[in-house]
């Protein structure tokens, strides 16, 4: 007999979660409200073909990251699809200049790949469709926590990693939202036959830790656990 897939599904916080989430082989639910999981979910309801997180520069966590490796895989996917690649930086409020320092590590890593950065945005949330176009275009969030989080998950062997927020965006109001980033993590759980394990992306932030635990009840309502 083969190997049997036994459906789990788990809650954690910080890098260090997604971290070991990644390294027991868990498909990565990155949950961070305010602001990148929210970005993440309007980016892609506009239509963006693929999103990465990643680190800023200088930051230091007791788990693996590799900001410039993820800005290579965003590059390398932009190239892949023929389309531009925009990257979503913080400080929210600041100069591009500043946004771009942040960034800098994962922007070496997308020079490498060959690609080019159409433009560098703050990270926003729910209003960021306002700033570019993101429809058929790559986006690579680089951000305090959930850049950080997405990071840790991807390099420490994650077979997946997907994003989900409980804010209303622009097209979706209610559970809608919540129900999208739920309805990846089982689509990809399923393809990859592994748990999920749903991470807030900071467990100083109270609103990342109830949407986690929002998140995990719509799971197991959606009847993942279910043989």
């Amino acid at each position: 007999m083969g190997d049997i897939f036994v459906k789990t599904v788990n809650m954690t916080f910080n890098a260090s979660g997604a971290a070991e989430a990644a390294r027991r082989g868990d498909v990565v639910v990155i949950v961070d409200v305010i602001d990148m999981s929210t970005s993440a979910e309007v980016v892609l309801e506009c239509g963006a073909v693929a999103i990465f997180g990643a680190a800023p520069s200088g930051c230091k966590v007791p788990v693996n990251l590799n900001p410039d490796r993820m800005g290579y895989l965003a590059g390398k996917t932009a190239l892949k699809y023929k389309t531009q690649l925009v990257v979503v930086s913080e400080p929210r409020y600041g100069t591009e200049e500043e946004r771009k320092k942040r960034a800098e590590t994962a922007m070496l890593g997308v020079a490498r790949s060959g690609a080019e950065v159409e433009l560098i945005v703050p990270n926003i949330g729910t209003e960021i469709h306002k700033l570019a176009d993101f429809n058929n275009k790559v986006v690579l969030f680089v951000s305090d926590t959930g850049g950080v989080a997405y990071d840790a998950a991807y390099n420490n062997g994650a077979p997946a990693v997907v994003t989900a927020t409980v804010t209303r965006t622009p097209q979706k109001k209610g559970i809608d939202p919540a129900l999208a980033g739920v309805e990846r993590a089982i689509e990809q759980a399923l393809k990859n036959g592994t748990g999920i394990t749903v991470v807030a992306a900071s467990a100083n932030s109270m609103e990342d830790v109830l949407a986690a635990q929002y998140l995990i009840q719509l799971i197991v309502g959606k009847g993942f656990l279910n043989s």
